[in-house]
Formats: C-alpha cells, structure tokens, sequence
C-alpha cells in the first residue's frame, strides 16, 4: 500500500509567491516598453523638411573661417547667422554681414534656398553664403541620418 504524504503549505509562503511572481511580471513589462521601439521616435517622417535643432558650417575663405549656424525646425529655418567671426575678418570681408541678411530675409519668408535672388552688388559672397547654407540643409534634411 502506498504512503500518502501530506504537503503543508502556509499561507505566508503563498502570499510571497504570488508578490515575487506579481513583481517578476511587472519587471518584464517595464523591460518590454523600455525597450520596444517607439513610432515617434524612429526615422522623421516624410512631412518633415528638416530634422530640427542648430546645424552649423564652415566658409573658408583664404587664412580664415567663418562659421555659418542655421537654426531649424521640422519644416522652416529660423535663423542663419555667422557665429564665432573673428574681427580681422569683418574688417577684410565687409559685405559678409550684409549680403547674410538679404538672403537671411528671403529664407524667413520661406524663398526655397534655389530661388533666392542675389543681388548684383554682392553676388560672389551671396553665391558663397547660399552654397554654405544649401550644405547646412543637406546635412539637416529629414532623410538624411544625423551623426551623434
């Protein structure tokens, strides 16, 4: 004849098993929505122009540089500006300034960056802040991957 063995079991380790297991669920599901890739997050959509922030280029011109920021959203630009420019360079090159912030304007008011007008006065420098500027927006276009 078979011995029957009776098994106790308290109810103190119950409730801990069901709190660890409970615990152990609950610790997937948070490594789970950790880690599972979000929809907003991934690649920019095809609305988008632009993957927003500050974007920046460099203009060598002969013994200088000048450094040409342009701010962007996900479909405008919101600022072109020279940053860091030395004083011997406004002093060599002084239609710089000026012919940024004719294009600057027509880039405010949404002139695809093809279709700026130059004007005849400053047309070389405009040439070369516009190609500057067309770098910067290839750099900061949606389709292309950002680097860290």
């Amino acid at each position: 004849m078979a011995k029957t063995k009776i098994v106790v079991i308290q109810l103190k380790e119950i409730i801990y098993t069901v709190i660890f297991v409970a615990l152990g669920i609950l610790l997937i599901l948070l490594l789970i929505s950790m880690f599972w890739p979000d929809k907003n997050e991934s690649a920019p959509t095809s609305g988008n122009l632009y993957t927003p922030g500050k974007w920046t280029s460099s203009i060598e011109l002969k013994d200088a540089a000048i450094n040409l920021e342009v701010v962007l959203d996900k479909d405008h630009i919101n600022s072109v500006q020279l940053i860091n420019m030395d004083e011997t360079v406004t002093t060599m090159y002084p239609l710089v300034q000026p012919a940024l912030e004719e294009i600057a304007l027509q880039l405010y008011n949404d002139v695809p960056i093809d279709q700026v007008k130059l004007s005849e006065d400053s047309r070389y420098t405009q040439t070369l802040l516009v190609e500057a500027i067309k770098t910067v927006l290839d750099k900061a276009s949606a389709t292309a991957t950002p680097t860290p």
